[in-house]
Protein backbone atom coordinates (compact mmCIF):
# COMPACT_ATOMS: atom_id res chain seq x y z
CA UNK A 1 0.00 0.00 0.00
CA UNK A 2 1.07 3.72 -0.92
CA UNK A 3 0.28 6.57 1.64
CA UNK A 4 0.07 8.54 -1.35
CA UNK A 5 -3.11 6.89 -2.41
CA UNK A 6 -4.62 8.04 0.77
CA UNK A 7 -3.46 11.29 1.80
CA UNK A 8 -4.53 14.69 0.48
CA UNK A 9 -3.07 17.95 0.64
CA UNK A 10 -6.11 20.60 -0.18
CA UNK A 11 -5.92 24.18 0.62
CA UNK A 12 -9.57 24.67 1.46
CA UNK A 13 -9.62 21.68 3.53
CA UNK A 14 -8.27 22.36 7.04
CA UNK A 15 -6.02 24.92 5.83
CA UNK A 16 -4.33 22.63 3.66
CA UNK A 17 -2.86 20.16 6.26
CA UNK A 18 -2.62 16.69 5.24
CA UNK A 19 -5.66 14.77 5.69
CA UNK A 20 -6.55 11.25 4.73
CA UNK A 21 -8.26 11.83 1.75
CA UNK A 22 -12.20 12.08 1.68
CA UNK A 23 -12.42 13.21 5.28
CA UNK A 24 -11.14 16.20 7.29
CA UNK A 25 -9.26 13.95 9.68
CA UNK A 26 -5.54 15.29 9.68
CA UNK A 27 -2.69 13.11 9.67
CA UNK A 28 -1.15 14.63 12.99
CA UNK A 29 -4.36 13.84 14.95
CA UNK A 30 -3.77 10.52 14.04
CA UNK A 31 -0.53 9.96 14.86
CA UNK A 32 -1.14 12.66 18.05
CA UNK A 33 -3.58 9.97 19.41
CA UNK A 34 -0.95 7.11 18.56
CA UNK A 35 1.74 9.31 20.72
CA UNK A 36 -0.51 9.58 23.48
CA UNK A 37 -1.12 5.41 23.34
CA UNK A 38 -4.72 5.55 21.78
CA UNK A 39 -5.39 2.45 20.54
CA UNK A 40 -6.20 1.92 16.37
CA UNK A 41 -9.22 0.44 17.73
CA UNK A 42 -10.22 3.03 19.79
CA UNK A 43 -9.12 5.61 16.98
CA UNK A 44 -11.91 3.63 14.56
CA UNK A 45 -14.86 3.78 16.90
CA UNK A 46 -13.44 7.54 17.31
CA UNK A 47 -13.26 8.77 13.67
CA UNK A 48 -15.96 6.26 11.85
CA UNK A 49 -14.91 7.67 8.25
CA UNK A 50 -11.16 6.13 9.00
CA UNK A 51 -9.94 2.63 8.36
CA UNK A 52 -6.84 0.47 9.37
CA UNK A 53 -5.12 1.32 6.02
CA UNK A 54 -5.49 5.05 6.81
CA UNK A 55 -3.59 4.96 10.46
CA UNK A 56 -1.11 2.73 8.90
CA UNK A 57 -0.98 5.26 5.76
CA UNK A 58 -0.55 7.96 8.59
CA UNK A 59 2.37 6.37 9.92
CA UNK A 60 4.26 5.49 7.00
CA UNK A 61 3.70 9.67 5.84
CA UNK A 62 5.39 10.43 8.97
CA UNK A 63 8.29 7.95 8.32
CA UNK A 64 8.95 9.49 4.97
CA UNK A 65 8.94 13.09 6.69
CA UNK A 66 11.34 12.10 8.89
CA UNK A 67 13.88 11.08 6.21
CA UNK A 68 14.16 14.47 5.96
CA UNK A 69 13.38 15.37 2.20
CA UNK A 70 11.25 17.33 0.82
CA UNK A 71 7.70 15.65 -0.18
CA UNK A 72 5.86 17.33 -2.68
CA UNK A 73 1.56 15.92 -2.02
CA UNK A 74 -0.68 16.72 -5.20
CA UNK A 75 -2.97 20.18 -4.73
CA UNK A 76 -6.21 20.37 -5.73
CA UNK A 77 -6.49 22.46 -8.72
CA UNK A 78 -8.86 24.98 -8.81
CA UNK A 79 -11.77 24.96 -11.74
Amino acid sequence: MNWRDRISVDPEICHGKACIKGTRVMVSVILDNLAADVPPEEMLKNYPSLTPEDIHSAVSYAAELARERVVILPEKVAA
